[in-house]
């Protein structure tokens, strides 16, 4: 299945720094990741990317290797969990850095599959619906699922930023593997929450209904995060799914988009 994709890390309208960062897998688009950091400038920037660069660097070693996807995914994750924590050790001044993570991959043969850990996301657009295929590991998510609170009412929480998960912490009890149900037009978005904080599912949905490129739409949801005040560090990535004939259609990008440097700085998730 062919797979277009662009990806795109703002700073925001708040924020000194950038503590986000993402990685694509140029040119083949094998896999997609999107960090989120936390724990000052310094410590969310240097979490997000040793999580981003060593979850990158494991698929690449490991693409041939005899592992299934969920186990190759699974060890990726922990190789950059102990990476983050032998850094604290490294800086005491970064003791308490963490990231969240989404990762997408697409293995050589099957279907892809997804992982994650705190509350970075990944949609799923598929005709005219919208539908969050990751669950938050926050306390929010946890009491919306039980019935303690509304969704709307889990928005504005005070608490909604609290993470139940994170990379850099000893005692990483839960990281969310999942396949994938995916078909021709279906299109996947990996986001941090700097996106789904300034915009509700039901904003982010519209954006999608009319296909454009895939760096339209990721410059256009960023654009949109920065007009409902741009809170926090913005990160996006998009990856467009076809059987190749649409290939020479102009609704379609031709080229994957990414930043030079798509590292960045975050008080908090």
């Amino acid at each position: 299945m062919k797979r277009l994709f662009a990806g795109l890390s703002d700073q925001g309208l708040v924020r000194k720094a950038n503590q986000d960062s993402y990685r694509i897998d140029e040119p083949e688009g094998r896999f997609f990741i999107v960090a989120d950091g936390m724990g000052g400038h310094a410590g969310g920037e240097e979490a997000s990317r040793i999580a981003a660069e060593t979850i990158q660097k494991f698929l690449v070693e490991n693409w041939q290797a005899q592992l299934n996807p969920p186990d190759l995914l699974k060890k990726a994750l922990l190789k950059a969990n102990q990476d983050i924590i032998q850094n604290q050790k490294d800086f005491p001044e970064r003791a308490d850095m963490g990231t969240t993570v989404v990762v997408v991959l697409f293995p050589t043969e099957g279907q892809p599959w997804c992982a994650h850990i705190g509350d970075s996301r990944l949609y799923r657009w598929r005709g005219s619906q919208l539908a969050q295929i990751t669950e938050d590991h926050t306390w929010i998510s946890q009491a919306v699922k039980s019935g303690l609170l509304t969704k709307d009412q889990a928005r504005s929480h005070p608490w909604r930023h609290v993470l139940a998960q994170c990379l850099g912490r000893e005692e990483l009890d839960e990281i969310g593997i999942q396949p994938l149900d995916v078909k021709s037009g279906d299109q996947l978005l990996l986001c941090s929450d700097g996106l789904t904080e300034e915009l509700a599912d039901e904003q982010i949905a519209p954006f999608f209904e009319v296909k454009h490129p895939c760096e339209t739409v990721v410059d256009a949801l960023v654009e949109a995060a920065k007009d409902e005040g741009g809170q926090d560090n913005i990160t996006v990535v998009l990856v467009a799914l076809g059987d190749g004939e649409e290939e020479e259609s102009s609704s379609w990008a031709d080229t994957p988009a990414m930043d030079d440097d798509p590292t960045g700085d975050l008080n908090e998730a």
